[in-house]
């Protein structure tokens, strides 16, 4: 079993009860739009650090991470990406990515929005952790906690970080 946390859209912010949130898990996916290094560096010293880079990010944050991110992990395929589109009706550059890897989970950010989903016509789970950020049109500051076993995803859990203006 590999415990998971996941975060997106800090945009330059990271918030300390992450810390503490993801103290047991054993590794930490960004959906991208980190900010600058100084995020990234401090997750890879807490944890092991899956990110790609968003849309806002800069050069520095893109010359260190892709823009794609294929793995599996317990007998599971994830693609980490930041701009994924709607659930069932991904842009075309994801889409067929999907339509080759076939993975398990996709994991998205930028719009902010929370959801996970079972998406049935590409067979995935679709998972968007919200934002943990400050800047953006989001009430809630939120990032996901869960466990992956033997394949299946299970206890997945959303940690509310408190009100996006609320440092």
């Amino acid at each position: 079993m590999t415990k998971i946390g996941i975060l997106s859209d800090t945009h330059n912010y990271l918030d300390e009860q992450v810390f503490d949130y993801f103290k047991n898990v054993d590794e930490i996916w960004h959906a991208g739009d980190i900010g600058t290094n100084e995020i990234t560096n401090k997750l890879k010293k807490f944890k092991p650090l899956r990110t790609v880079y968003g849309n806002i990010d800069g050069h520095e944050l893109r010359a260190e991470f892709p823009e794609d991110l294929i793995f599996e992990i317990e007998h599971c395929k994830i693609f980490i990406t930041h701009i994924a589109g709607a659930v069932g009706v991904y842009n075309q550059r994801v889409r067929e990515i999907i339509k080759q890897e076939k993975p398990d989970i996709l994991v998205c950010g930028h719009s902010h929005i929370l959801k996970i989903m079972r998406d049935e016509k590409f067979k995935l789970l679709h998972i968007n952790p919200g934002a943990a950020g400050i800047h953006g049109f989001h009430k809630m500051k939120t990032i996901l906690r869960f466990e992956i076993e033997k394949g299946k995803p299970q206890n997945m859990e959303l940690i509310e970080l408190g009100l996006r203006g609320k440092i």
